[in-house]
């Protein structure tokens, strides 16, 4: 993520502006969080609020203590969007982002929002997707955390000015790395805390004022960030704006100096045409299909475990989710086997009953993914229950390669198999298709490896594992191949493959969340490069020393 005009690429993120003006209710999906307030616009900022409303009120119900910022009264900015990210701009101009231990203060107290609130984050996340302990830990909240520590472990190396070679004689050539501006960050609502809060402890170290605008889909998370970061940011500098599509298009007609949206490619060519008119440098982070491919090489146990894990984490709502597999009919037929039991050994016989299994999260998107049962036949699942926002694991096979559940993407937790002679056969069919957002080959076979690194050109890929592409720090999706090689031996060395499948366990939580960045330090080489160094400076010196008192005896 590039938040600072340099070379260097800087991770960053962003607060956002809370917004709170409600949805027309004749346009709304989800309900309105806020109370009635007739919209502001630059002609008339500050709307009568006594006018007639036609809005009406609806508190969010949740099980949850009042204390909890998604209960019922939200922080209320008197502010419309283009006064907030002016303040945002001024607070800029006069430098307040800049210096470095401002930043560091303000990424320390998100950090410390992250800990001291991270029950609160968890509830809003029950509350949003009924997201497991473990999953809302691993994939949010600690991950955020460590986010955090993995910055401020490295500030002083990032911010720091590169001097770099010139042609020019006796010339020095610097490289300073500077701050965009005003950063507007847009969160998707599958991973409502990460895909929000992430980019803006980049920007936060990149210097940048950042706008927040959470996804109103996952409204109780939303409404957390409104209330929290208020509490912990400078509120200037990191306004948080809630609000639904009416929000979203005023504050897309304010001049940003970058976006940084996640979510959808419809969404995305809104926010494109926005940028634009300011040529605006944006990053869009948008979905796509993910295949999986299969060969006869593979442990189908350890395969199984790890593909059904990938897929079934957020209930499949992951763009970098297995989308399909690829295989033969042999190999179909042994997955086929294999997941049926590791199912049933990871969420009893209805698996609607686990607790570790997500929910959809709206009921439109449920409607969405019964219609693509229609693409092929059902071999395992298939259930569903619109009102209960549920799906059970689905895997279907005689899938019609041209039906909706091959061209769009799936975001729940149904799996198409496609049957394929072979390795070549596969990266054909790849290739004739959109280019992936991830790849993910499992195979023994080094040969094979390399020929889908080779030939499929993807956004990521992960070898005889799926997700991990996505947990380096140091290389980005969608701009070079990242490439983690897992082998099935790894299973039981690490803490992470003993923990991560279901049923998920306390000891499970607590040992993935002691796992910790400890920064990059400087490593053996460097300290025997300052031994040396100082063996080399006390030889040299015992020798200067020792010639001193030579000469000295001599004219003696």
């Amino acid at each position: 993520m590039a938040f600072a005009r340099s070379p260097k690429v800087l991770d960053m993120d962003a607060n956002l502006l809370y917004f709170p003006f409600p949805i027309p209710s004749s346009s709304r999906r989800q309900p309105s969080l806020f109370t009635p307030f007739p919209i502001p616009s630059r002609r008339n900022p500050f709307p009568n609020p006594s006018q007639p409303s036609l809005f009406t009120p609806f508190p969010i119900k949740t099980p949850f203590s009042i204390t909890n910022p998604f209960d019922a009264n939200l922080l209320y900015l008197p502010f419309p969007s283009f006064q907030l990210v002016d303040r945002a701009r001024g607070a800029f101009n006069g430098g307040r982002t800049l210096s470095v231990e401002f930043r560091r203060q303000q990424l320390q107290q998100l950090g410390k929002m992250y800990r001291e609130n991270r029950q609160i984050f968890l509830d809003a996340l029950v509350s949003d997707l009924r997201k497991p302990k473990l999953e809302a830990m691993m994939m949010e909240v600690h991950h955020l955390e460590d986010d955090v520590n993995f910055i401020l472990n490295r500030l002083d190396k990032w911010v720091r000015t590169e001097e770099v070679p010139s042609k020019v004689p006796l010339d020095k050539s610097l490289i300073y790395n500077e701050p965009y501006g005003v950063v507007l960050v847009m969160g998707a609502w599958n991973y409502p805390l990460q895909l929000t809060m992430l980019p803006v402890a980049g920007a936060i170290a990149a210097g940048n004022a950042v706008v927040i605008k959470p996804s109103e889909v996952s409204a109780a998370t939303a409404a957390a960030i409104a209330k929290l970061v208020p509490q912990y940011l400078d509120k200037e500098c990191y306004p948080v704006v809630c609000g639904g599509i009416p929000e979203t298009t005023e504050l897309l007609k304010e001049r940003f100096d970058y976006i940084f949206y996640t979510g959808s490619t419809t969404v995305g060519k809104i926010v494109r045409d926005a940028a634009n008119k300011f040529l605006t440098p944006t990053t869009l982070e948008l979905g796509g299909k993910s295949p999986c491919y299969i060969d006869n090489t593979v442990d189908m146990t350890t395969a199984a475990k790890r593909i059904l894990w990938g897929k079934l984490i957020n209930l499949g709502q992951t763009c970098i989710a297995p989308d399909y597999i690829l295989c033969s009919k042999e190999v179909q037929e042994e997955f086929l086997r294999t997941a049926k039991e590791v199912l049933r050994e990871w969420y009893g016989e209805d698996a609607r009953e686990s607790k570790d299994l997500c929910r959809i999260v709206a009921t439109r998107h449920v409607e969405r993914l019964a219609s693509y049962l229609d693409g092929g036949k059902v071999a395992i699942g298939g259930k569903y229950n619109v009102d209960e926002k549920w799906m059970e694991p689905t895997v279907l096979v005689d899938v019609d390669e041209k039906s909706k559940v091959m061209t769009e993407e799936i975001f729940g937790p149904i799996l198409p198999i496609i049957n394929v002679k072979n390795h070549v056969d596969a990266i054909e069919f790849i290739n004739k298709r959109e280019r992936p957002l991830a790849l993910y080959v499992f195979s023994t076979k080094k040969d094979r490896q390399e020929m889908f690194m080779r030939q499929v050109p993807c956004g990521g890929a992960t070898l005889n594992d799926t997700i991990f592409h996505v947990a380096s720090k140091t290389t980005h999706t969608n701009a070079n191949k990242n490439i983690p090689k897992t082998t099935p031996s790894l299973k039981l060395t690490f803490p992470f493959h003993r923990f991560r499948f279901p049923p998920y366990t306390e000891k499970g939580i607590e040992t993935l969340s002691s796992l910790r960045d400890k920064g990059d330090g400087p490593g053996l080489l460097y300290y025997l490069r300052i031994t040396v160094t100082h063996l080399f400076s006390m030889g040299l010196g015992a020798l200067i020393l020792y010639l001193v008192l030579h000469y000295a005896n001599v004219r003696v």
